[in-house]
This record gives C-alpha cells, structure tokens and sequence, in this order.
C-alpha cells in the first residue's frame, strides 16, 4: 500500500527517480503499459531524458505466489505492441507470465507480430532452468534475439534451490547454448543483497549480456548506479 502510495500512485515521484538514473547514465528503461508508469516517462522525457524503452509485452495483474496462466494469456497484447511500436523502442519482450505457461504457439504468435515492427524481440522467463531446458525443442530459435532471466548470487526467486559451483556452471552451459543476448533481472534478489554484493558477483560473470536494476527511490538510483560505474 505505501509503495502504491508513495511510488505508483504518483508519476511525479516516478519521473524523478528516472531523471537521476538518467543523470547518472542509464539511457534504457524496461516500461510496461500502466497509465501511471507511462506518465511519469512522459514527465521525465520532457525533461530531457533521452532513454530507449525495453517493453515488456502482455504484462498483466497476477499473483506471483500463485500465478493464473490462463489469464495471464488472455491480456491485450498486441495492443501493447502497437503502443510501444510508437516510441523509440529497440527491443520488446514477451512477458513472463505469458512465456511460463508454455503456449508456444501463442508465444510464437506474439514474437511475430513484435517482429513485423522495427523492434527486436525477447522472451522473459521466471523460470530460467525449467523453460530454458524447453524452449529449444519448442520455439523457433530464430524468432527471439534476447532472453530476460531472473540471476543473483543465492538463486533467489530462481528454480533452483541451490547454487553451488557446478549448479552455476551447468545454468551458464544452458543458456549460453541458446546463442541469445541474456538480460539479468532480480540481481539484488529483492533488497536481500546489497548493491555491491550483487555487483561483485556480477564483476565474475562473463555470460550476461546486459543487467536489469529496479529503483523506487531518487537517493537508490544515486547510490546504485555511482557504484555500479566502479565496476
């Protein structure tokens, strides 16, 4: 409540916690289609924030502790397709809750529709073991470019109970074999490590391609991001 309060409830907070990550050299933010969320970029941009968006697509309302797939799937899709073909957008992403329920016919479906706009394609995934080892033998490998995965250091809200050296070695083996751009969210498992515990762990990885940092606070983007540019 206080997050939604605080945070969501007011773009203007919003903006200016992305005109400090701007001020301190993000030039990419992941957006979704939430009215509030697309306000505050809008405050932010007419500031002079240049950032390319990364879009995730078909995001819906879920519960994360019991996620409802069938609902998830029924989402608006391609009209977030068509709003984000209208900003500067690189690359859109297919929503996690849409990939983990294992429609590859619908995944596929959606991929092609972001492919028939000038953006690149991604999949997201909650599950980076379990959908990783199935995506090969069920999806055209050629329709993704990028594929956003959830990566820290003690396998937090990852499918994978432990993360030990050759746990760590055979989920690298897994999806360096999918020959994708790999996008790291979850780094800080949710506030449970710090910044610079993430970021040392991150300074030994050599297999992620870009990371994902989730800020709710002016004073965090600051502080984030000045150590990040230390490593």
């Amino acid at each position: 409540m206080l997050y939604k309060r605080d945070l969501h409830d007011n773009p203007q907070a919003i903006a200016d916690v992305i005109v400090e990550s701007y001020n301190q050299g993000v030039r990419a933010i992941n957006l979704f289609n939430d009215s509030q969320l697309l306000k505050a970029y809008d405050i932010a941009c007419d500031q002079g924030c240049n950032m390319k968006v990364i879009a995730t697509i078909g995001k819906t309302e879920v519960d994360y502790l019991n996620p409802n797939y069938e609902i998830a799937k029924e989402t608006d899709w391609d009209d977030d397709i068509e709003l984000f073909n209208s900003y500067d957008c690189p690359l859109m992403l297919v929503d996690e809750f849409i990939v983990d329920a294992y429609d590859w016919r619908l995944t596929s479906k959606i991929l092609d529709s972001i492919n028939d706009t000038d953006s690149l394609s991604g999949l997201i995934t909650a599950f980076p073991l379990s959908t990783t080892n199935l995506i090969p033998e069920n999806l055209n490998m050629d329709l993704f470019d990028f594929y956003m995965v959830p990566f820290n250091a003690i396998s937090y809200m990852m499918d994978i109970t432990a993360f030990n050296a050759s746990q760590r070695e055979e989920f690298k083996q897994k999806l360096t074999s999918l020959n994708k751009k790999v996008i790291a969210s979850r780094i800080f498992a949710c506030g449970i490590l710090k910044p610079k515990e993430a970021f040392e762990f991150y300074k030994k990885i050599d297999y992620i391609d870009l990371i994902s940092i989730g800020v709710a606070k002016v004073e965090e983007a600051r502080e984030d991001f000045t150590l990040l540019k230390e490593y």
